[in-house]
C-alpha cells in the first residue's frame, strides 16, 4: 500500500503547479485549467486521506467536489465566451477593462 505521505506530495505538487499557472497566465482558458488543476489536488488529498481512515467519507467529499467544480467550470467558460464576444480576445488584461 502506497503510503499517505506520497499522495500528499503529488497533490501538493499539482496545486503548486495550478498556483504557478494562475499567477503566470494572461489567457482565461489557462487560467480557467489551472483553478482546475488546484480542484483536483483537493479532490486527491480528500480521497487520500479517507483512504487512510479506511472510511468512505473522503470520496463522498470528492465527488461532491467535482460536481461543484463542474459547476464552477460552467460558468467560467460562459464568462471565457462573453469575454470573446464582447472584446474579440480572451485576454486578462482585456477583462480588466469591461467597464467601458
Amino acid at each position: 500500500m502506497v503510503p499517505v505521505s506520497s499522495y500528499m506530495l503529488l497533490a501538493a505538487g499539482m496545486f503548486s503547479m495550478g498556483l504557478y499557472g494562475v499567477l503566470t497566465r494572461k489567457n482565461v482558458l489557462g487560467i480557467l485549467l489551472s483553478v482546475e488543476l488546484m480542484a483536483n489536488a483537493v479532490n486527491v488529498n480528500l480521497v487520500a486521506i479517507g483512504r487512510s481512515l479506511g472510511d468512505g467519507r473522503g470520496e463522498a467529499f470528492a465527488l461532491f467536489a467535482i460536481a461543484l467544480t463542474v459547476a464552477e467550470v460552467v460558468v467560467g467558460l460562459a464568462i471565457v465566451i462573453f469575454l470573446h464576444r464582447s472584446r474579440r480576445s480572451i485576454d486578462v488584461d482585456q477583462a480588466a477593462s469591461m467597464h467601458g
